[in-house]
């Protein structure tokens, strides 16, 4: 079965790649299991070197790879240069200090010499997802490739010209072959690789039902998994936030990306006081987007990734309004509150995977915007009357990645901090993963952690030595 790379702006066909077959996948195992052999014996020094090397060539490359990801998944190409950014950051963040992070730490204990070594784990499996993907690709293999592991990568089925680039990437490094295989397979591959007991370790971002299967997978052949699935994070404002930053950040933190990122804020929780005020800055917001081919600087708002993508918000959107929900702007279909340039704009590009910024009421916690991650532009507003109900609304989830909270009063945020059942809590700014914090999620939006020195150790055998 082909690989197909579609242009979700023109939805024309650009790429079609031949799957490797499984003795060519067998293969690429074999040849990362011996060259982790070599790999692992080299020196902090030598894998710092050829990491930054990497890292310059995503910098010396950012134009051209921030274009193949417009081109190839919709991104707007001016946020498709963070992408490669922050990958590059990272890439400088772990060679200059995985060394100094896995580091042998020494117990003091009665006539014994007892330490704690970091040693590398083996072959990783990394599967990565097509939303960020260069960053959420890289992001894993990084810190393993500099703990000492080789990396073996999937990455998604709709991006097969990016991973080529990845691939590209590595060798323009000077990395060997084998330390990081790009392995141009489907979904029906994956499961033999996790069961191949030459496979030590498996990461997968992605969302709730990938990450449920790989992880049945590997736990019947009892391997450690790193998983940072879905988010259905809250956006919480209180009464006394600075409402007009919050709803200039609120914009970003659900617009960014068309709305697919797993940590962007996907439920509105608003009290009551201020619920007219926000909805008003961000509705002015939403409709001063500029759409257009994410290959031109000027557009900030392109298509969906994918057809499936555009038709599972239209359905949940849908069903929402179904059962009462209230459009204020957006939408698709008969109850569609469209803005005239949004019209003007359809008109002369009626392709692509297209949904409007949209903006929902009368919310209820029986409608998909509430129980489900919608992975697109929608913004479902939650009214509450109290800080309590705040809290009860924000934890009313089966997910909880992150949560990003606005209060003057920061005693009382410290307070909720706490009662807030996520991986991480941006006070007074949006959720944002920082490259020396650890990031992921809790309830069903994974376990593990990246990035930061907890990201490192992740890819690590934590093996205690006692010498008497």
């Amino acid at each position: 079965m082909p690989i197909i790379s579609r242009n979700p702006f023109t939805q024309e066909i650009l790429l079609e790649e031949t799957e490797l077959t499984s003795n060519q996948v067998q293969e690429s195992i074999t040849n990362a299991k011996n060259t982790f052999d070599s790999w692992k014996k080299t020196s902090f020094n030598d894998r710092a070197k050829l990491i930054r090397a990497l890292g310059l060539v995503l910098r010396e490359n950012r134009q051209n790879f921030s274009e193949l990801i417009a081109l190839e998944m919709g991104m707007p190409v001016s946020q498709a240069a963070g992408d490669i950014e922050k990958t590059a950051q990272i890439a400088e963040y772990y060679a200059d200090n995985a060394e100094e992070f896995l580091k042998p730490e020494f117990i003091e204990a009665n006539n014994l010499n007892q330490y704690i070594s970091y040693e590398p784990m083996g072959v990783l499996l990394q599967i990565a997802p097509w939303n960020y993907p260069f960053y959420l690709a890289l992001r894993p293999i990084i810190p393993a490739l500099m703990a000492g592991n080789v990396v073996l990568l999937k990455h998604a089925s709709n991006v097969p010209q990016i991973a080529k680039a990845i691939a590209g990437i590595f060798q323009r490094a000077g990395f060997p072959e084998g330390v990081c295989t790009v392995l141009m397979i489907g979904s029906s591959l994956v499961k033999p690789i996790i069961e191949d007991p030459r496979i030590n370790i498996v990461t997968l971002i992605g969302s709730e039902f990938a990450g449920a299967k790989v992880a049945a997978t590997a736990g019947a052949a009892l391997k450690k998994t790193i998983m940072e699935l879905g988010g259905n994070d809250p956006f919480i404002v209180l009464k006394d936030a600075d409402v007009t930053e919050a709803g200039k950040q609120a914009t970003t933190a659900r617009l960014r990306n068309q709305g697919q990122s797993c940590n962007a804020a996907k439920r509105f929780i608003v009290e009551e006081e201020v619920a007219e005020e926000f909805l008003a800055l961000i509705q002015q917001n939403f409709e001063a987007e500029v759409y257009g081919d994410p290959l031109d600087a000027e557009t900030t708002f392109g298509p969906l990734a994918t057809q499936e993508a555009l038709d599972t918000v239209t359905d949940q959107v849908q069903r929402s309004l179904e059962l009462g929900a209230k459009i204020i702007t957006g939408g698709h279909g008969p109850d569609a509150v469209l803005t005239d340039s949004w019209k003007a704009f359809r008109a002369v590009h009626d392709k692509g995977y297209f949904y409007p910024p949209t903006i929902l009421t009368n919310v209820t916690k029986q409608m998909p915007v509430y129980t489900e991650e919608v992975f697109g532009p929608v913004v479902p507003l939650i009214v509450v009357q109290s800080v309590e109900e705040a809290i009860m609304v924000a934890n009313d989830s089966s997910l909880g990645l992150g949560a990003s909270l606005w209060t003057k009063d920061l005693e009382l945020a410290k307070k909720i901090i706490p009662q807030l059942e996520c991986g991480m809590v941006c006070v007074n700014s949006m959720v944002r993963s920082n490259i020396k914090m650890p990031f992921g999620g809790v309830k069903k939006s994974g376990y593990g952690r990246e990035l930061g020195i907890h990201g490192l150790k992740e890819f690590v055998n934590v093996k205690s030595v006692v010498i008497s």
